[in-house]
């Protein structure tokens, strides 16, 4: 019986008031949370000090050296000269360190100046109240304050100068990291789609994405509930972007496909949002899986990335899979403008690249298979010489930095460690002992007591039967030799007993390095375990599953071994955090892993249709394009984080867009469905899908 006319009205003006709403919707929200993510560097943390656990042996002094002296952040002017400064000069360098004195935010009056042995270089020592100010406008004022005297040259250095520079690198992370991200999609998605319109529906999509993300982000951390630092947004604001966009795709092309078959747009968005709502949801609730592994880490750092890119995925996919069908249902065919896809017209990606990929499958899968596992096995043969054990501060800086041009001055003509002392906290009937263990020891230059008074000769400073002994370094503090200078102290010194405890800047560095390799070694398995038992449920296969994880872990050590050459050849760069492992680990495992969910999710569902070794052929044809396209736009989104000049990013940047691109070409178009169709149906095992043929 036909359906009444009115209605048949009724549910056609039904069809169109949702897609308009959720617009409507999307838009309205978008104005309000959009703001918050320019926002995100207010609530952002970038001091090293607070990332380590609170069981951490340098976390410890740092709270009992608070009680001996306010909590500070030292700053050191050096005057460089090539020659010896005269008496003039030092009488120079003291007004001027008199006017840093006075600036606000510094506390008490500055020491100096300081003569090195040379007589070439003055310093002058000051500390920071961080309450008092933010730690950049302090350092700007201070190198403000100070000028060339006599041709010495001033450069403002230590943690304070550090703190000020990195700082500063991390305030291209609200605009320019994300305007580069987005001109970068912007133009691969013009040449994918050849059109005017879809790729800046696309785009909207991922921004809207990213304003919800950075709303929620900014009020967790603003009620304290998650902590946030440069790192974690930056790297959230290029997730949300990246995997916004690949969602996109996917969707796009199931939609493209059904405005194929079907006239009605409409009927079209249905089949193509159910179709592709599963490997969506599987892909994305993969990669937050793999992220939240992240909480189980004992660095703040870490631990707070997990929950920060883990809402900005969640927001990626909601946007995906809410507004974008909303703009494209209301578009229509238009969006594909010039080319639209009608009923009946033909499939290019049939006849294209795809195709002829296909057929190499079909008459050579074990000779695709087997060269291309010997290809990355190469690769990851280099994988062990990639260094993870630390950069020095002065490297984490890339291009120009007058805290690392301060810090190389200061090693030329003063004992590295000089500003950034080591500090070693005894009880006071261990004072002796002490301080006769450390002035023996290789790579010190001064040791002293914290004196009760202002006089050198006081005696030492005593509260609650403990002292605040001050060790000066021979060599930088942030560097290799002043970290085994403060291992081999704590070797000696906790033989006295569990009171006697060493910190500072160089230690906070070594607990940072150790605590990031146990995470590593802890959180990497978790991850594997958890995408293996995920890709299980949405395949219902064992075997596939775990050729999956292996193909990608094997793809993960490859893109290492070929970082591992580029880094030390290439860049010239030191080493890595011991963080960058792992961080490349869950990125490139959580989203390798989404290239082969979208392949596999068609391939099993045209086996179901065709049997095996043909759903594998089809599927690897209709998906290639889409997920080429979402590996480079994926791979490109991160290489925007090297915009910001940040060793521990650029490296990330790199490890990241390799890898993806590594997947997307090699692993998934080739690799992955060589093996399965050499395999044949036993890849469902134990499905009853293994049966057909």
């Amino acid at each position: 019986m036909a359906r009444p006319e009115s209605a048949e009205s009724s549910h056609t003006r039904a069809r169109w008031v949702i897609p308009i709403a959720l617009v409507l919707v999307w838009l309205v929200l978008g104005g309000l949370a959009g703001p918050f993510a320019g926002k995100l560097s207010e609530v952002s943390e970038n001091d090293t000090a607070a990332f380590l656990p609170e069981s951490a042996e340098s976390t410890e002094v740092a709270a009992i050296q608070a009680q001996f002296a306010p909590d500070t952040v030292p700053l050191v002017i050096v005057w460089e000269s090539d020659q010896p400064l005269s008496d003039a000069a030092r009488a120079d360098v003291a007004e001027q360190l008199e006017a840093v004195s006075r600036i606000e935010g510094i506390d008490g009056p500055a020491r100096g100046p300081v003569p090195s042995e040379d007589g070439a270089a003055l310093a002058g020592y000051a500390q920071i109240d961080p309450a008092a100010g933010e730690v950049e406008t302090v350092v700007d004022d201070v190198r403000a304050a100070v000028s060339e005297v006599d041709g010495a040259t001033p450069y403002v250095t230590g943690p304070g100068g550090f703190a000020a520079d990195i700082g500063s690198a991390f305030g291209g992370i609200d605009g320019l990291l994300l305007g580069v991200a987005l001109v970068v999609v912007l133009v691969i998605l013009l040449v994918v789609y050849r059109s005017p319109l879809l790729p800046f529906a696309v785009l909207l999509t991922s921004v809207l994405g990213l304003g919800l993300a950075a709303f929620v982000v900014y009020q967790l951390a603003v009620a304290g509930v998650l902590d946030l630092n440069g790192q974690s947004q930056g790297i959230m604001s290029i997730l949300v972007v990246g995997a916004a966009t690949d969602y996109a795709l996917l969707l796009v092309a199931r939609y493209r496909e059904e405005l194929r078959v079907h006239d009605d747009r409409f009927t079209a968005m249905k089949v193509a949002w159910r179709r592709a709502l599963r490997p969506v949801i599987a892909s994305g609730s993969t990669v937050i899986l793999g992220l939240l592994c992240l909480l189980l880490s004992d660095l703040t750092s870490n631990r707070s990335l997990g929950p920060v890119a883990a809402l900005g995925i969640a927001a990626a996919m909601l946007s995906a899979l809410t507004f974008l069908p909303a703009v494209l249902v209301l578009l229509g065919r238009t969006a594909f403008w010039p080319f639209r896809p009608n009923v009946g017209s033909a499939k290019p990606e049939e006849s294209g690249i795809w195709g002829r990929v296909a057929s190499l499958v079909k008459h050579r899968p074990r000779r695709l298979w087997v060269g291309a596992t010997l290809a990355l096995a190469l690769a990851a043969a280099f994988a062990p010489t990639f260094s993870a054990s630390g950069v020095s501060q002065s490297d984490i800086l890339l291009g120009e930095s007058e805290a690392v041009s301060g810090q190389e001055a200061l090693t030329r003509h003063f004992p590295g460690g000089s500003g950034s002392p080591a500090v070693v906290i005894a009880p006071e009937d261990d004072l002796d002992e002490v301080v006769r263990i450390v002035d023996q020891a290789d790579g010190v230059a001064t040791v002293a007591a914290m004196p009760a008074g202002e006089g050198a000769d006081e005696s030492p400073k005593v509260i609650d039967g403990l002292v605040m002994i001050e060790v000066t370094l021979e060599d930088p503090a942030d560097s290799h030799a002043a970290e085994e200078t403060v291992r081999a102290l704590r070797d000696e010194l906790h033989g006295l007993g569990d009171e006697v405890l060493v910190g500072g800047e160089t230690a906070q560095q070594v607990d940072g390095n150790d605590v990031a390799e146990h995470d590593r070694t802890l959180i990497i398995p978790v991850v594997l375990i958890v995408i293996l038992l995920v890709l299980i449920v949405l395949l219902r296969s064992v075997l596939a599953p775990v050729l999956l994880v292996a193909t990608t872990v094997l793809s993960f050590f490859s893109t290492l071994g070929v970082a591992a050459l580029v880094f030390e050849h290439g860049f010239g760069w030191p080493g890595a955090d011991p963080s960058v492992p792992l961080y490349a680990f869950v990125f490139l495992v959580a989203l390798g892993i989404d290239y082969n969910i979208f392949l596999m999710t068609r391939v099993r569902e045209e086996s179901a249709k065709r049997g095996t070794h043909e759903g594998i052929l089809h599927g690897l044809v209709v998906t290639g394009g889409v997920i080429t396209s979402a590996g480079v736009v994926l791979a490109a989104t991160f290489s925007a984080l090297a915009v910001i000049p940040i060793l521990f990013l650029a490296q990330i940047a790199f490890l990241v867009a390799f890898g993806v691109l590594l997947d997307a070409l090699l692993v998934r178009s080739l690799l992955v469905p060589a093996l399965s169709y050499d395999i044949g149906s036993r890849i469902w095992w134990p499905s009853s899908l293994q049966r057909r043929r």
